[in-house]
């Protein structure tokens, strides 16, 4: 399934986009692109792409508008361009829902890494349907995550999380009162062990528990800061 995953490119500067398709194509990846923000969010609405590579700084609406808009109605994972000196940008951008990001200048090969990554991770986290009778259901007193249905319950109430966030949530609920620190999370969810930046995480874990908050300041108390080390899954047994 990965390699016939169709991304779409976005990048107003024609030479970037031209690099990117370039490698891309070699792993036989469909490759669509589009040079505004108006222009991609158009296109991503009406298709069904498995991963766009999304340019922070774009001409009319912005990369951060963009993934802000894609979020109110789907889970696309998405990769973020931004420049050296746009990290409260890249931050932003994580809030929005944006999955990860790359730095430019860029090495091709390391976009090639990443994309096979959030595919892989993400294509393993997709919606299912499914008929078995065997429910793949972890159950807790606030939480319900149903990894059959790629859904999850607080207090009764469905929360809506991008794939990352899902993934990341279930990662740690797979081992309650587990505690992780960042690298390991970074490792196992991102699976990035050599460019991988610690603050991803802690974006992500704000962005999870807000979510959760919305609807049951119970289940977002479920995911515990242990200071000095990283995070855990705690379940008190109310």
């Amino acid at each position: 399934m990965e390699n016939d995953a169709k991304i779409l490119v976005v990048d107003d500067e024609e030479r970037i986009r031209r690099l990117i398709r370039m490698y891309l194509e070699r792993e036989e990846y469909l490759i669509e692109e589009a040079e505004e923000g108006e222009e991609a969010l158009d296109k991503a609405m009406q298709e069904d792409y498995d991963l766009i590579i999304l340019d922070l700084m774009l001409p009319g609406k912005d990369g951060i508008e963009v993934c802000r808009e894609l979020r109110e109605k789907k889970a696309t994972p998405v990769i973020m361009l931004t420049a050296k000196g746009e990290e409260a940008n890249r931050v932003q951008g994580f809030e929005v829902g944006a999955d990860d990001y790359i730095v430019k200048p860029f090495s091709p090969r390391e976009v090639v890494l990443r994309v096979k990554a959030l595919l892989r991770r993400s294509s393993s986290t997709k919606f299912l349907e499914t008929n078995t009778s065997t429910k793949n259901v972890l159950v807790f007193p606030h939480m319900t995550i149903d990894n059959d249905a790629h859904r999850v319950t607080a207090d009764g109430k469905e929360v809506a999380l991008t794939p990352k966030e899902y993934e990341l949530l279930n990662y740690m609920a797979q081992s309650p009162d587990k505690v992780y620190d960042r690298e390991q999370l970074l490792k196992e969810v991102w699976q990035y062990e050599f460019f991988g930046d610690l603050r991803t995480v802690d974006t992500h874990v704000k962005r999870l528990r807000e979510k959760l908050s919305k609807v049951s300041s119970n289940a977002a108390g479920m995911i515990v800061t242990v200071w000095g080390v990283g995070y855990k899954f705690e379940v008190n047994g109310d």
